[in-house]
């Protein structure tokens, strides 16, 4: 039978709270407390209630006392949707669990994340909802972690009801993650999609599906990367194959931007409780490539709140720079990466950030593999794509029908090809080359430090066609191509059928 129901009234925050500083702003409310569970014949519950006003911290913390011999924690929660004036934000809070390991940064406690997604979860030894881990119920002072994302005027009331389950705990699964290799065709020229989303975040594809929708769409790697959790690393494996590489990471889910750790460790875990002015990320980052992962900023210019990038590009291993379907944010992210590369030029630097393309899919009918990153790697291995996308040898296609082949010539046998510098003379004749299969209609643009310096006929309707164009290094410090479709009417540029990361000339 089930303890009767015990009321916590968490009304005046600020009566009750404590202030926790170091990260993002957060607060800890009063402690919502069980008897001792010794002799339980069944679960106890407790709700409790409160009201964040506007201007709340980012985190709010609710600890909850969980005695011995506790076998699960159930956890569900609602809050109000008030009518808001237009233009002004409405209620949205996000919700997560840390254990009795404590909420300092960097996630030693971590037990789940659902952000928005789900109302209720469940954290037990054996099992676990989608976005939390599964294992030991340990008695101590755990925290549900309330992410009050935007707060309506009138404030956001919520409640909270925690069950405990008592009982004999089962033996918790032991992880198996998915290879680090498929089966290659050597140095080639490898499809991927590189953010993604499930069940195990905000996403309604299982990760079933997404397999399946990754070989349809004719690729060869993916990469998970749920919001603020690795849940999802240990049910990868059996959807992996000889024909699909599954990278693990994570799309670490801050208040000033998105990043994508790309093929990072099994079961890596990268905080995101901190704002650009809490100058926390250059750690995290490095935490990241610790774990064998890339840094990529995501969507950099989205307009959702919390979702453009506002950290600086100081630490990235590459930007994506294309996100899901083709929309103006993407045209401003393409132009300022290409400011970026003329600063890298300007400075005179060698390293410079490549670009991505990935399709941010999360349910039907948001199309996985639309648009894909193509990179040349040595093989099909984790570590052979990053190397691949970390030196720019990769073009961008909105589908496998696409594919490009573009290259940069010398008159005395030099050879460049994309991500790579062709050595020539400032004032070296150098013949640039773009081979094009599968774009019907679209039209070509070279663009170099000066701006777009050609742009072809459209192609013919069998979608294939040659472009060469001539100049010298002095002329133009790097290359890249463009491919975009036709354009309606007006002087704007086509959406974006594929493009390239550049060619640079020069010694």
């Amino acid at each position: 039978m089930c303890e009767d129901d015990h009321e916590n009234d968490h009304a005046g925050i600020g009566r009750r709270a404590v202030f926790v500083t170091g990260a993002a702003a957060a607060l800890t409310l009063t402690t919502v407390s069980f008897a001792s569970a010794a002799g339980g014949t069944g679960p106890r519950t407790r709700t409790v209630r409160g009201t964040l006003p506007p201007g709340a911290p980012d985190f709010v913390y609710v600890p909850v006392e969980v005695p011995r011999g506790v076998r699960e924690i159930h956890v569900a929660y609602t809050y109000d949707r008030p009518t808001v004036p237009a233009g002004t934000q409405g209620n949205a809070l996000d919700i997560g669990l840390f254990d009795e390991q404590g909420t300092d940064l960097g996630g030693r406690g971590f037990r789940g994340w659902s952000g928005g997604a789900r109302t209720e979860f469940f954290v037990r030894a054996d099992a676990a909802t989608p976005g939390y881990l599964p294992g030991p119920v340990r008695a101590g002072t755990w925290h549900i972690a309330l992410g009050p994302y935007t707060v309506a005027p009138q404030g956001l009331s919520y409640e909270i009801t925690v069950t405990l389950t008592h009982g004999e705990q089962d033996e918790a699964p032991r992880p198996v993650y998915p290879p680090e290799r498929a089966k290659g065709r050597g140095r080639a020229w490898y499809r991927g999609d590189c953010h993604l989303h499930s069940e195990y975040s905000d996403g309604r594809y299982t990760l079933a599906e997404i397999a399946e929708l990754a070989r349809a769409a004719g690729l060869d790697f993916i990469n998970s990367s749920e919001h603020n959790t690795h849940s999802a690393h240990a049910h990868w494996a059996e959807h992996a194959g000889d024909d699909l590489l599954i990278l693990l990471g994570e799309e670490v889910t801050t208040r000033n931007g998105h990043v994508v750790a790309l093929g990072t460790d099994p079961g890596t875990f990268v905080d995101w409780r901190y704002r650009a002015r809490d100058n926390r990320f250059g750690r995290f980052a490095r935490q990241i490539r610790r774990a064998g992962g890339l840094v990529v900023p995501a969507h950099p210019h989205a307009t959702c709140i919390g979702c453009n990038w506002k950290f600086g590009f100081g630490e990235a291993d590459a930007v994506e720079v294309w996100n899901g379907a083709y929309t103006p944010d993407d045209e401003v992210a393409l132009a300022d990466w290409d400011g970026m590369l003329v600063a890298s030029v300007r400075d005179g630097r060698r390293d410079w950030i490549p670009a991505m393309g990935s399709s941010d899919s999360h349910r039907s009918p948001d199309v996985i593999g639309r648009p894909q990153t193509v990179v040349l790697a040595d093989d099909l291995t984790r570590e052979a794509i990053q190397e691949g996308i970390r030196a720019g040898r990769s073009y961008v296609a909105e589908s496998s029908k696409l594919s490009l082949s573009f290259t940069a010539s010398g008159g005395r046998g030099e050879h460049a090809g994309i991500g790579e510098r062709l050595r020539v003379a400032a004032d070296t004749p150098v013949t640039v080359r773009l081979e094009v299969t599968g774009a019907p209609r679209c039209t070509v643009r070279l663009v170099t430090d000066q701006g777009v310096l050609f742009t072809g006929d459209p192609l013919p309707v069998s979608g294939a066609g040659v472009v060469e164009w001539r100049t010298t290094a002095s002329y133009a410090a790097y290359v890249r191509a463009e491919v975009r479709h036709e354009t309606a009417a007006g002087p704007l540029p086509g959406a974006l059928a594929a493009f390239t990361n550049p060619v640079f000339l020069g010694s």
